[in-house]
């Protein structure tokens, strides 16, 4: 599908292919560590067939349907290696199912698939969201790099002709010291490489470091057929909510934040792409949803207008997810306090799954569902605005 990184307008479908603890009302526990767990309780096989009715239930062919009437015209779709990896450069079959599913519901429903490495051998950054139990392996241990573009190889040979595909984002949200960024510069050079002997058609989605905030040191990998991807929550104490009761525009640590001032935070980026001829993508931004009284649409309607102003593409996080009072939410929210949420404790979320696993597999299945879930029609409304019109070039 050809289209152009600038004029991307999409969502993401966070928490599916990788879990994440608050998208299901739990903690930020890495996946591995939730999955061990249940493995000790359940079993290798019952962990297997935990896996496959989640994978089968959070996300079905009518959330496609769902967000192609939104008007957008694109998914990210965050995985974990593991997802694919099942043996140190040998890939799974059922892995690549979820995936050919993926590409031809996006193809029914009119909408380009853009390929996220949420989670890459070894772990990119330190953070939950990446499996990681607090350390970035990827950047100690080369073999993890040589895995991780033998990945990609396989990746891009099986989707190169899916006429669905945008590209693939390499890898979600680096982190690393300065000191280290030739690691992360050489591994990006390595697989544009490698993946342009494979792929001479689809978009490379090049993400800074720091949680794809800084990009200057990308300059020099900069081709046809390559962006930069960025994510931007800023304010952070406001959009995740860590500091309540804050409002948009408004103070946020002595600073006024209003439309102005998420200009004037995008415009290096901004400056950055004409200096250096290329497209920012803005692969992640959203809000902790608190009922529209906190300024949360006028937060939204200032980014989305920003990346009209700038001429960048983007997509939203993230489609669903079990309300909750950080982080942010998803388009589609559960709201009640069910006993796969619990939220009074002690276990709450998904760690409460376990509990329920032999008794309540089908009760389960339906639980994860989106007709459970309430669309948030505030920021439908919004997005749906936004995603009908061209942006502005740049």
């Amino acid at each position: 599908m050809v289209i152009d990184s600038g004029n991307i307008r999409g969502v993401n479908l966070g928490g599916w292919l990788l879990m994440e603890g608050y998208i299901l009302r739990g903690r930020n526990i890495p996946e591995s560590l939730f999955k061990e767990n249940f493995k000790k309780v359940f079993g290798e096989k019952e962990l297997r067939d935990f896996e496959r009715l989640f994978r089968g239930n959070f996300i079905i062919r009518e959330d496609f349907k769902n967000i192609s009437q939104m008007g957008a015209n694109a998914i990210r779709v965050p995985f974990h290696y593991k997802l694919i990896e099942s043996k140190p450069y040998r890939y799974s079959q059922e892995g690549f199912n979820y995936l050919d599913k993926i590409f031809s519901w996006a193809g029914r429903h009119s909408l380009g698939v853009i390929l996220d490495l949420h989670a890459a051998c070894g772990s990119q950054n330190y953070d939950w969201h990446s499996d990681s139990c607090g350390k970035a392996l990827l950047w100690k241990n080369k073999e993890y790099s040589k895995r991780t573009v033998a990945l990609w190889e396989s990746v891009s040979d099986r989707y190169k002709d899916n006429d669905s595909l945008i590209g693939y984002d390499f890898l979600n949200e680096p982190v690393l010291e300065d000191s280290d960024l030739p690691k992360l510069k050489s591994l990006y050079g390595i697989l544009i490489k490698r993946i342009r002997e494979i792929d001479r058609n689809h978009t490379f989605f090049l993400e800074g470091s720091l949680w794809a905030q800084r990009i200057d040191f990308l300059k020099d990998l900069l081709a046809e057929n390559i962006a930069v991807s960025i994510h931007n929550y800023l304010p952070l104490e406001y959009t995740f909510n860590f500091s309540p009761f804050l409002n948009f525009p408004g103070k946020i640590n002595k600073v006024l934040w209003c439309k102005d001032r998420i200009l004037k935070h995008l415009e290096p980026y901004y400056l950055f792409s004409r200096k250096n001829n290329v497209k920012i993508f803005v692969g992640e931004f959203g809000i902790n949803w608190r009922g529209g009284f906190w300024g949360e649409l006028r937060w939204l309607e200032a980014v989305l207008e920003a990346y009209k102003e700038y001429g960048f593409g983007y997509t939203y996080w993230t489609y669903k997810a079990v309300a909750n009072n950080v982080f942010p939410d998803g388009i589609y929210q559960y709201i009640p306090n069910s006993k796969y949420v619990n939220r009074q404790g002690p276990l709450y979320g998904w760690e409460t799954y376990s509990g329920f696993w032999k008794k309540n597999k089908k009760d389960l299945g339906e639980f994860w569902k989106t007709n459970g879930y309430c669309p948030n029609p505030g920021i439908i409304s919004m997005l749906k605005k936004h995603f009908i019109l061209e942006p502005q070039a740049a």
